[in-house]
């Protein structure tokens, strides 16, 4: 019980600090976001802090430095689908992608995770890449079974039938 007495500020400040950081983001105030999760981060570690943080980087196509940081998440909290997903994204911006495969295949198995379209969807992209349409459009599918108006795989499963047609 004292432990969690002890604990429980600096992780209301941390929250606190990762919704100021995550408005930022949103209206593009990059610099202003990295140092709120920075801060954030320093007051309570957590998944959600580093995925974002590294997402901030992402934004500038800093994607080394965007892996790091979702690798970081990955040792905090195993169970959380994002930065799985975002290492195999940034991979595939780097045009590595067999390296991303495994991470995204990763996100996919995740037990704590609200976006599951994302890994199928760049699991599609990479199958495509591949030329392996008949995948590539399996994958598209499976991410349209977890969110139907998701419009970058409706429209890659349009050009992909369009395209067998």
């Amino acid at each position: 019980m004292a432990e969690a007495d002890r604990t429980a500020q600096p992780r209301q400040k941390a929250r606190a600090l990762f919704r100021r950081a995550y408005r930022a983001q949103q209206r593009g105030r990059l610099d202003d976001a990295a140092r709120l999760y920075r801060e954030s981060i320093e007051t309570h570690p957590t998944a959600e802090a580093y995925t974002y943080l590294g997402w901030t980087h992402a934004y500038r196509r800093e994607y080394d430095a965007a892996m790091r940081y979702c690798r970081l998440a990955i040792e905090i909290d195993p169970s959380f689908g994002n930065p799985y997903n975002d290492l195999g994204a940034y991979l595939i911006e780097k045009n590595q992608w067999t390296e991303a495969e495994p991470w995204l295949e990763a996100a996919a198995r995740a037990t704590r995770y609200a976006s599951y379209h994302l890994p199928y969807y760049n699991l599609g992209r990479i199958q495509e890449h591949r030329f392996d349409y008949e995948k590539a459009e399996a994958l598209y599918r499976r991410a349209l079974q977890f969110h139907p108006k998701f419009k970058p795989a409706r429209r890659a499963l349009g050009l992909l039938q369009a395209r067998r047609n």
